[in-house]
């Protein structure tokens, strides 16, 4: 096509999502003229693929596949950039009954090395066996893999013989796809996705999450490899056969701007984005040229993905409030891979509500007791919540103590969910599975939250939570506190706990230096611990670092479990000698280092 894809079917009745698979979806959005628009790094139009052409695409490789040889319930490996080419070998395997498993990109990786050994370590856990990348990619599938059965580029997947190959669809009570969690407190696990929960995961996305409309349009520069780009905004789409304009992920790195701009142009109604994509986009401010935006269109700007900082908001909807951006706009929500991506959902069109929270009671008995805001915004002994939101439906929320017993409202504790969406499972990973999925069929999300009037308030990750002296330290609120420092910035600090072969834990801090001189590095080590003592009471450790040693995951997610097993490793190298000195050593064994 040479232009975008229409936003609205006129021949075609909209359905929100109110089918039994994939392929059912496929098939009747390829009715109508909707689809997937692809725009450069600088939001010129390049590229458009109707559903229609999509699913042809699609239903040739799969006869293909067929054709070949390749056994239905075998994996396949998919390099997942923005490009046709993934939809194209993503659905091919629904009709091949295949499983698809999406792979990362290296945007958040340090080198070749450690890319290759990344794919190599999410290859072998999904055990596939063919894989496909770009031309510029492939010769790092082939160095990570090269016992696969096939490694190809697309054309060479194409260029095999369709005749005499048959379509051999997944079936209602079959499974869909593998999906790797983000790894950001443990390794990626491949989370197994049935056809079940990704329909039902998507109809309540449209029905009741967002409420969609055939007006809608969707924007994205969110990486097809995450649950949220890959099901909020591949996947539900097409179930609803709305038209999508993408944008690469690491387009959006370096000129998130862009995003706002295709938004802008194309009268983008639905995008998604973590907390630091809005927050990129505040601080690049309102220049001359995104004066010229309008924002009026965007009606649900989804927030989710990571902790929620209503500064980051109150920020975004100021600047660009200026060009139409409404701040009700705003829906928080809450999801993970293991529930195929949703589980809760802000009202439509009702912003995000905050609650101040006082940090004392939760670091001691983790009750909730809220602040008495009367017009103003309190002070640094309370910390700030955004409600996410209620369940969908057909889908519960319980808050447990550590012992499984449910806890009142206002009560810190493990969340657990049950519904139709839940995973089957870590793939070939039984005692991973076991670990997560309890008797009764709720499964325990690995998050801490508790519920505010229905709504659901993520307070943090069970693995993350560093307790000393009896007292809950949530490593955010030291995160946040030291990023306030002058010269340290956004994702520049990592705090996690090590226990202590004496007992107890020691907690360690490391952060990204940006001064050279050994004056300024001591009086900034001091300035942290000082910062770090207000917001916890207790003394750290406190490592400063080179930029860009800190490792991400694959959704952007700074990983303190990586940072940890570097610490462990001893494979952090501290810029200064550290003024406090620990006696006692760490009793954990390194972890495996990881950038999934």
């Amino acid at each position: 096509m040479t232009s975008p894809t229409i936003t609205t079917n006129s021949n075609l009745a909209f359905v929100r999502a109110d089918f039994e698979t994939l392929t059912e979806g496929l098939d009747y959005a390829a009715r109508g003229s909707t689809g997937c628009n692809f725009f450069s790094s600088r939001g010129a139009f390049e590229q458009a693929v109707g559903y229609a052409q999509i699913r042809e695409k699609a239903i040739d490789l799969a006869q293909a596949f067929d054709r070949a040889g390749f056994e239905r319930g075998s994996r396949m490996a998919i390099v997942a950039e923005t490009t046709p080419d993934f939809m194209y070998f993503f659905f091919a395997c629904q009709y091949a009954g295949m499983l698809p498993v999406a792979l990362p990109l290296s945007i958040h990786l340090s080198g070749h090395e450690e890319y290759v050994r990344n794919l190599a370590n999410l290859i072998g856990k999904a055990g596939a066996n063919y894989a496909v990348g770009s031309p510029e990619l492939i010769e790092y599938v082939r160095e990570a893999a090269p016992q696969l059965e096939m490694i190809g580029t697309p054309a060479n997947y194409f260029a095999l013989p369709t005749t005499g190959g048959n379509l051999r669809p997944f079936q209602k009570n079959e499974l869909s796809y593998i999906q790797f969690s983000s790894g950001s407190t443990s390794s990626p696990r491949g989370v197994v996705i049935s056809q079940r929960a990704i329909t039902s995961n998507t109809r309540g996305i449209l029905r009741n999450g967002l409420a969609a409309t055939e007006a809608d349009r969707a924007a994205s520069w969110l990486p097809l490899y995450h649950d949220m780009g890959l099901v909020g905004f591949c996947l539900a789409p097409m179930m609803g056969q709305i038209s999508i304009d993408y944008m690469a992920t690491q387009s959006f790195a370096r000129r998130p701007m862009v995003w706002l701009q295709i938004i802008s142009e194309h009268g983008a109604t639905v995008s998604f984005s973590p907390n630091f994509g809005y927050d990129l986009c505040a601080r690049r401010g309102l220049s001359e040229k995104a004066r010229s935006l309008d924002l009026s269109n965007w009606r649900v700007a989804g927030i989710g993905g990571e902790m929620i900082y209503p500064n980051t908001l109150n920020e975004f909807a100021k600047i660009f409030g200026q060009v139409g951006f409404s701040k009700n706009a705003f829906m928080p929500c809450y999801g993970q891979a293991e529930t195929t991506l949703g589980t809760t959902f802000g009202p439509v069109d009702s912003g995000f509500t905050v609650e101040y929270v006082d940090r004392e009671q939760l670091a001691n008995s983790r009750k909730i007791v809220r602040a008495k805001v009367n017009g103003h915004t309190p002070g640094d002994d309370y910390r700030p919540f955004i409600k996410c939101g209620g369940p969908i439906p057909g889908h519960k929320i319980d808050i447990r103590d550590d012992l499984g017993s449910p806890l009142p409202e206002d009560q810190v504790g493990r969340i657990v969910v049950s519904g139709p969406s839940l995973m089957d499972g870590y793939f070939r990973d039984p005692e991973g599975t076991a670990s997560v999925m309890e008797a009764d069929g709720w499964m325990d999300t690995g998050d801490l939250g508790y519920m505010s009037d229905g709504q659901l308030v993520i307070t943090g990750r069970q693995k993350d939570l560093i307790i000393l002296n009896g007292r809950n330290i949530w490593p955010q609120d030291i995160e946040m506190a030291v990023e306030k420092i002058d010269r340290i910035r956004s994702s520049d600090v990592a705090c996690f706990s090590v226990s202590l072969a004496g007992g107890g834990e020691r907690m360690v801090l490391v952060v990204h230096c940006r001064v050279s001189a050994s004056i300024e590095r001591d009086e900034l080590r001091k300035t942290i611990m000082a910062k770090v003592k207000k917001a916890s009471g207790a003394d750290c450790e406190i490592l400063l670092v080179s930029p860009g040693t800190l490792p991400f995951t694959s959704s952007g997610k700074l990983s303190r479990a990586a940072v940890k097993s570097l610490y462990l490793n001893d494979e952090l190298v501290d810029l200064a000698q550290p003024q406090t000195s620990f006696n006692s050593q760490p009793n954990e064994e390194p972890l495996a280092a990881m950038a999934g």
